[in-house]
Formats: C-alpha cells, structure tokens, sequence
C-alpha cells in the first residue's frame, strides 16, 4: 500500500480562476473495508482491484493479519486475500483501530461471534466515537464485550460469548455501520436458524446499507428486507469468494472535484462512479443539478460543469451525509442561504462536523446558523483569506481547498490549509491530484 505524503504543516492554496480536466478517483473506502473483511470471512481465496490505498484500508488490513489472514499485494492497486472460511486462525489480538470507524465496527461484531479474546482501540478520537449501540446489540444476545474505558466507547475487550441470536434490534439513528456490522456478522450465527435484525426508530444514511447488502450478494449471502424496518439471513449460507471483485472510486472523494467544476467552470469529469454505481454518494450529483450545475453521466464517469452562478439549495442529506459536507463549502459561492438539513450524524464522525465546519465557513466570511441537526449558510460577497483548521479530519482539509476557487462568482480567496497530511485517511495524494485541474503546482 502506498503511505501518506509527506506534506508540510499548511499548505497555502492561492486563488484559482478556472479549472478542468479529468480525475481517476482512488477506490471507495466504505466497499474497501467491507470488501476485505468479507473476502477474509469467505470460503475460498479473492483477489481484489482498485483497493483503496489509505489509512483506514492499512488498519483493517493490519487488523486481518494480526487475525492470522494471509493476503498479498500484487500490485499497487491488486490485493489477494485468502478467506479463513468464517473462522479466524488467531484466538488471541490486540487490535489498533486508527479512527477507521468502516473497520472497527464491522470486526466489533465479526469477533463478537466468532470468540476469542480480542481488545480493539485506536486514537483519541475514536474513543470519543460512540459504539454503544453495537455493544448493547450483541451482549443481549449473549455476546461478552466489556469497555476497558469510557461506557459507550472503546477501547472494547471481546471475549468468547454464547451467542443465541434469533433476534436482534439495534438503533438506528446514531450510525449505520453499526447495522451495517450486525448484517455482516449475521451469516456466522445463522447456522441452523435465521437470525433477523430490526431496527429501533429511524434509519440514517440507507444507502450504506445498499452497499453493504449488494456486497453481501457478491459474497454469496442474500439478506430479506422488511422495507428498512428488519432485515433476515436464512440458515445454511456461507461467505463464498466471488474470484475476484473491483472496488469503485470513491464517490464522496468524487464531490470535491464535481464541486470544483461547478464553482470553477469545468468541464472536470471524474472517472471510477457512474451512473450504475453502489454507493449512494453518486446522488451528489444530482444535488449539484438542483444548484443549476450541468451534470453527464456515463457508466463509470460522471462530468460537471456550470456558469459559476450557483443556486441556493434547501435540502435533507441525510442519505448522503459525507458529500453534504462539500455541498457547504459550495454553498459560499451560492446566490443566497443554502440549507443542509438531517445531517445530526455529522457530529459522532471523525470531529463533530457541524460545529467544526461553522467554525471555519465563519472564517471565511459566511454567516452560518448550527442547529443541532442542521446548518444554515449565507455566503459573502467575497470570501476573506484564512487559515483553515482541519481537526485531523480528512474531509474538512479537501472541502476548504474548494474555497481557493474563485470562477465567475469572484468570491475564493487564498486558503491556509492546516495539517494537510490527515487527508490521507481517504486520499493520500488529494492535493497533487487537485492541483491537477487547477493547473497548479502546490510544491
């Protein structure tokens, strides 16, 4: 896997009149993640392409190995990874989890069922990032995890439980990763029953759960639907390994340079998601149409372009929170206040994201109203230079690179971006890859 830049303590992004061309997008981090524990579980040996290279696909595949899974990089984008058949060769790990909450939630309850003594941690923040709902799911059903800190968060200790799990529920409103781990986990407890998991309340940000699912069927397991109140797996289906599977580009990476095109002029396509693509953060796009944004689909890419005049938007994003970030940042160079509505889950992510992205859109010049689940941005004429804090959070360094842009709205101004290294959580060469369309050389 490749390792992160090695970029200086700020970056300094001067304004950017124009921008255009063509972005290969590096692959998804939620299929990643999924992909390689899947291909871990299953019978049978799976190689795997267009991986992503970042942080949090080196924990999960750091976790596997001190699992005992063997797998080999082939290539730069070819993984192999020899699938133990839904058991696990080492009882026994200590397990850093970085703050890749696509990797600790899904083993969290991989490891719950399969037994053994396990302890999962991993930095500051991700102790900060609730878990309780997981926790509270698999105990009840004879599940053995403790909290060694906090209760509610890890670090966690999972021990050899006796799980009887005809039945689970599971809240639905924090995170779906926590539903997305309880599904995943399902087929190893559904030997000689099914095992159905209802969901208590509201379920946020249902399209990861398509990308869970339509996984799932790749790997062999169909999952019944009960709309999105409950969900069954049948006895008797294994993991089985497809032979091999290509991980998309990352469609929430995809908005930062679809955003640049429309605030930027264009046309700049990005290529890896198209219209037939898994992952819900594709619907970016069409919140970019309702901004006046002129958007080409094709199978694997998608193009934007635009006048530099964007339309005021007043939306739910709940089913696309990761994007609706970017849209904020577009927001400044709309024709008055912009809405982002349903996006509470914003605050239990890498930083609270909406009390960190009304802190830096004020920077800038923007009057911003944060609600609790809800942020309100009216934009300035002109946005001001400022130093951006990023909070080691990936996807607030690459939407304040947007604010550099300037097109025919005449608002970007020059942007200090802090700590430019944490993007490489998702997206190690971002800044590289944005100087590209910019036809900037940042170093």
């Amino acid at each position: 896997m490749s390792q992160a830049k090695h970029y200086p303590e700020h970056l300094d992004l001067e304004p950017v009149m124009h921008v255009e061309g063509t972005v290969r997008l590096p692959g998804s981090k939620s299929i990643s993640n999924r992909t390689l524990l899947l291909a871990a579980l299953s019978e049978g040996t799976t190689t795997i392409h267009d991986l992503l290279a970042s942080d949090d696909t080196l924990v999960m595949l750091g976790a596997l190995q001190k699992l005992g899974i063997q797998w080999e990089q082939i290539d730069e984008r070819t993984h192999v990874v020899h699938g133990a058949g839904g058991v696990l060769p080492n009882h026994e790990a200590d397990l850093f989890m970085g703050n890749a909450g696509t990797a600790i939630r899904p083993l969290t309850a991989a490891l719950a069922v399969i037994g053994g003594d396990y302890t999962l941690h991993g930095v500051q923040r991700m102790h900060e990032r609730p878990i309780g709902d997981l926790v509270d799911a698999l105990n009840a059903v004879g599940a053995q995890i403790e909290y060694t800190g906090n209760a509610g968060y890890p670090p966690l200790r999972i021990r050899r439980g006796h799980l009887v799990a005809n039945r689970m529920s599971v809240r639905g409103n924090v995170s779906s990763q926590f539903l997305t781990a309880l599904l995943m986990a399902a087929p190893l407890m559904a030997k000689d029953h099914p095992v159905t998991i209802a969901v208590e309340g509201e379920l946020i940000s249902k399209p990861y759960i398509e990308i869970t699912l339509n996984l799932m069927r790749r790997f062999g397991v169909t999952v019944e639907q009960d709309g999105w109140s409950s969900f069954t797996v049948q006895p008797g289906q294994k993991y089985r390994s497809p032979g091999s599977i290509h991980v998309e580009g990352d469609a929430s990476s995809a908005s930062y340079f679809l955003a640049a095109g429309a605030i930027a002029g264009g046309p700049v396509r990005v290529e890896g998601v198209g219209r037939d693509s898994i992952q819900g953060d594709v619907r970016f796009a069409d919140a970019l149409e309702q901004m006046g944004v002129s958007i080409v689909k094709g199978d694997t890419w998608i193009e934007a372009r635009s006048n530099g005049v964007l339309r005021a938007i007043d939306a739910d994003f709940n089913h696309i929170p990761d994007a609706a970030m970017t849209i904020a940042v577009a927001a400044l160079y709309a024709d008055g206040p912009s809405t982002l509505r349903n996006i509470a889950s914003w605050r239990v992510k890498e930083t609270d994201r909406l009390a960190a992205m009304a802190t830096e859109l004020r920077k800038v010049g923007a009057i911003v109203e944060e609600g609790e689940d809800y942020l309100r941005v009216t934009p300035p004429e002109a946005l001001q230079p400022a130093t951006i804090d990023t909070y080691d959070d990936h996807r607030m360094a690459m939407c304040f690179s947007l604010a550099s842009l300037d097109g025919k709205a005449r608002r970007g101004n020059a942007m200090r971006i802090n700590d430019p290294k944490c993007v490489a959580k998702t997206f190690p060469d971002y800044f590289e890859t944005f100087a590209g369309i910019a036809k900037n050389d940042l170093f």
